[in-house]
């Protein structure tokens, strides 16, 4: 692929600065709502994080946000069981939704997060994109391609981020976003591109700061 030209590389570095500006402002948590009928009445624009549990929702917003302990991790899958969210009067909020897919929950438990997530997707109307995060060591999961299909089902606009993509090998990391770009490839309501990041390393997070600043 040929270098930018001057002014392609300009404007992608203004976009670049445009993210850190807007993740620079003092971001704060503003609560955690078990039943989307506890949300606040929507007024500004939203995006959210999905995926897996464990797969890195809120090491990534802590990414993102320049804040240790923003979002609280955990090493348990499941941690997570209520949409949790955060602003910084930027008009826009961000929400961490439950994390799906852990298998030593209880059916109860699962299938009280997955109708809370799916609940809350359907139903607000101010929710401009989902960021759905997949673990870039192993590619989408089953459960990965069911959130998928609700997602077009909703009509509700997503992207992929493949997280940690500071551990696999080149080759595989090349591999499984061949394999994640061909497999939405003809979803209704899958944006285009794949997004490489890594909260330990920071790749990727300028970017992924600069999609999420041009939404609000």
């Amino acid at each position: 692929m040929p270098p930018d030209s001057p002014d392609t590389a300009a404007e992608t570095a203004a976009r670049l600065e445009a993210g850190r500006l807007f993740f620079a402002r003092p971001w704060r948590f503003v609560m955690s709502v078990a039943s989307p009928d506890g949300l606040p009445p929507p007024a500004e624009v939203e995006i959210a994080f999905a995926g897996r549990s464990n797969v890195g929702k809120s090491s990534l917003i802590n990414a993102l946000t320049g804040r240790k302990a923003l979002a609280r991790t955990s090493n348990t899958p499941g941690r997570t069981r209520e949409l949790n969210l955060f602003t910084a009067d930027a008009g826009i909020t961000i929400v961490d939704m439950p994390g799906y897919g852990y298998a030593r929950a209880s059916k109860r438990d699962i299938a009280g997060w997955t109708r809370l997530s799916f609940d809350y997707l359907r139903g607000r109307a101010d929710l401009r994109r989902v960021y759905l995060l997949v673990d870039s060591r192993h590619g989408l999961k089953p459960s990965d391609s069911e959130a998928l299909d609700l997602f077009d089902k909703a009509a509700v606009s997503y992207q992929i981020v493949l997280t940690k993509c500071d551990q696999p090998k080149a080759a595989a990391l090349a591999e499984i976003v061949d394999g994640t770009t061909a497999a939405i490839l003809r979803r209704p309501a899958a944006y285009p591109g794949v997004l490489l990041t890594s909260a330990k390393s920071g790749a990727g997070i300028a970017e992924l700061r600069a999609e999420i600043a041009a939404l609000a």
